[in-house]
């Protein structure tokens, strides 16, 4: 039987609380990502607004404190524990859904820059570089008429031709050729001979294009010029058009679904 008058020892804390008390430090592990920094400053205020109560109730006479009531103490404790550990739950999946977001927003960037720089090339307005070949048409006697250029032009796009240059001249939807004096007229630029074309495509399938039977070199030979391709890994066409601003058209504003 009890001595009433012998005085009673706190009691540990039960094997539950201190459990509660190793989540909250597992809670509040660094980490180096964000939403594991964010978590930790969660915990950490958490944490230190539950020993602010558990200080609190041993200021005001923890040691007085019954069996019982120490129980129901860290039963709380461990309580909040459940709550933190829920919250930092909760934390966790909305970073993750905006992470999700974060992702999804920067590959839509990264999908309407790839989509501006094909059209830059298509349009002749951004440089481009790739495998390809180069041809070019000596022509000694002056003899090798525009429609040579033009043929060439048109059996390089059929064959995948992405980016054209002759001489300095971007090629493009609406360029056009015309014979000059002293060379061939590239949509109003003069190109002297030899010419040479800058193709970037599909090497092996350009270069076919232009030696087939019939086409191409053998029109430049039957007119007494000589026509070189050749097959290179690495083609630049840099020449630049100009883009002027519409002064009337608009772009038709799109509509949110």
């Amino acid at each position: 039987m009890t001595d009433p008058d012998r005085p009673v020892r706190a009691p540990q804390p039960p094997e539950d609380a201190r459990h509660a008390w190793a989540r909250l430090r597992r809670a509040g592990a660094p980490s180096m990502s964000r939403s594991n920094i964010l978590v930790m400053v969660l915990a950490i205020a958490l944490g230190f607004a539950i020993i602010a109560q558990v200080r609190q109730t041993s200021v005001q006479g923890l040691e007085t404190l019954r069996e019982d009531e120490l129980v129901r103490l860290f039963a709380d404790v461990d309580q909040d524990g459940d709550r933190l550990s829920s919250e930092i739950r909760d934390l966790q999946t909305s970073l993750q859904l905006l992470d999700s977001r974060s992702t999804g927003e920067e590959e839509a960037q990264r999908a309407a820059k790839e989509r501006v720089d094909a059209l830059g090339i298509l349009a002749g307005t951004a440089p481009a570089v790739g495998q390809g070949i180069t041809l070019r048409i000596d022509d000694p006697e002056g003899k090798v008429p525009s429609t040579v250029l033009l043929d060439a032009v048109q059996e390089l796009r059929d064959a995948g031709a992405e980016a054209i240059q002759v001489g300095d001249v971007r090629v493009v939807a609406d360029t056009w050729f015309a014979d000059g004096g002293d060379g061939i007229s590239v949509s109003g630029v003069e190109v002297r001979p030899p010419y040479v074309l800058r193709v970037i495509g599909d090497s092996n399938t350009l270069a076919g294009a232009m030696q087939i039977p019939g086409g191409v070199t053998a029109t430049v030979r039957r007119v007494g010029g000589e026509a070189t391709v050749d097959i290179r890994t690495r083609v630049v066409v840099d020449a630049l058009l100009s883009v002027s601003t519409p002064q009337y058209a608009r772009p038709v504003p799109t509509t949110t679904p």
